[in-house]
């Protein structure tokens, strides 16, 4: 095969999946505090394993937000997550709570003091990523992933499939030639169910979801649909497998189909740039993609800790733009403020809008009246091909 023609694949895991269970919660936390106090420091992780949770981490924010409240916060999202099984159900877990004060020297060196804008709340490497292989402007195959899994959940929350349980996974593989996917070469969903439910059965309730993702005559062949591949999945979410914060990062993001700094988003404020950054280089990349400056764009931003501006920015068009990358790193510059506050202030993250990122995706959904989502705008569009005209 020649370089522009390959198999790429991506995986997608559910709101169910243990990992992502504790993002939830993580997530949910953050939201308590943002709704009771915008300028509130966040960093909560959590663990999950049979009828067991743990929070533990750091906070800055009202005293009214007390230990029984985080454990009351982390059991409504297990229930919402829809589980009630013997080996954890939302009721009946046991929830113990670590999370204790931010540390005074984190504090020191992130907020704003004097002449001293508000600095970042770590140093790291940031990446954001689009292309033009979905109207999303997001890799294909990580975007058919999440839609297979969201699809079956809806299904399953509605009653339509009530076979169904919270914990899955996908994968899709796809034929890309001259550098575009044109089908899929294998599919693999994994979905835990009723006790009464063969592979057989389980295998005719996802085929439909997955036909309804895949663009017509997409479909893989039958010996490469694969559903349940170990014949049974009954026994699923933390009580088959622990789980804990911030292990699907791939998931959440590109699938793969671009860097990644490596760190994680849930149980974490805004002011936190792993979280923030990373939107503003997806934002920033989408609105390069979106003006028609290039089929495909990477942004790479990177701070230092108390340090309010990035250390560098980076961008790539991978030799499908038109204009001048170092221009486009300048106007990009005039265009949104990249400090950790700038970044916020642009993008009005300092609301309780979290929960609802913690599964199928950060990136690739549709921007939300009350904020959610706000950095898939394609609001610079305008300012960008005027800059460039």
């Amino acid at each position: 095969m020649s370089k522009t023609s390959y198999l790429f694949t991506s995986e997608s895991v559910s709101e169910g999946h243990p990992d992502k269970v504790c993002d939830r919660i993580s997530d949910s936390i953050v939201d308590i505090y943002l709704k009771a106090d915008p300028q509130a420091r966040v960093a909560v992780e959590t663990l999950a394993t049979t009828n067991k949770v743990v929070l533990a981490g750091e906070v800055r924010g009202p005293a009214s937000i007390t230990h029984d409240l985080l454990k009351e916060t982390a059991r409504q999202a297990i229930k919402d997550i829809g589980y009630e099984q013997d080996g954890f159900h939302w009721k009946n877990a046991d929830i113990d709570c670590y999370v204790h004060q931010q540390s005074a020297d984190i504090a020191v060196g992130v907020d704003a003091a004097g002449n001293k804008d508000e600095g970042a709340g770590d140093q790291g490497i940031m990446f954001g990523y689009a292309c033009r292989e979905t109207d999303q402007l997001m890799p294909a195959p990580i975007y058919f992933s999440h839609r297979i899994l969201k699809l079956l959940s809806e299904a399953r929350r509605s009653g339509k499939e009530k076979g169904l349980g919270p914990d899955a996974k996908s994968q899709v593989t796809l034929l890309y030639e001259n550098g575009k996917p044109v089908r899929a070469t294998s599919v693999v969903v994994s979905t835990q169910h009723a006790a009464d439910l063969d592979q057989a059965q389980v295998r005719e309730i996802v085929r439909p979801y997955v036909k309804e993702v895949l663009p017509n005559g997409w479909m893989c062949d039958e010996d490469s649909f694969y559903v349940n591949p170990t014949g049974r999945f009954v026994v699923g979410g933390p009580d088959g497998d622990a789980g804990l914060t911030g292990r699907k990062i791939i998931v959440d993001t590109y699938g793969g189909a671009a860097p990644h700094g490596g760190g994680a988003f849930s149980g974490k404020d805004p002011t936190k740039v792993d979280r923030s950054a990373a939107y503003a280089a997806r934002y920033l990349a989408k609105n390069v993609v979106g003006a028609n400056l290039a089929e495909k764009c990477t942004i790479q931003l990177s701070y230092a800790i108390g340090v309010s501006k990035p250390l560098s920015v980076y961008v790539n068009t991978h030799g499908t733009g038109n204009i001048d990358e170092q221009k486009l790193v300048k106007v990009l510059g005039e265009l949104m403020d990249l400090s950790p506050r700038g970044i916020r202030t642009h993008l009005s993250l300092n609301k309780p809008i979290y929960a609802r990122t913690a599964a199928y995706g950060h990136f690739g959904r549709e921007p939300e009246a009350d904020g959610g989502f706000s950095w898939e705008r394609l609001d610079l569009v305008a300012d960008l091909k005027a800059a460039f005209n």
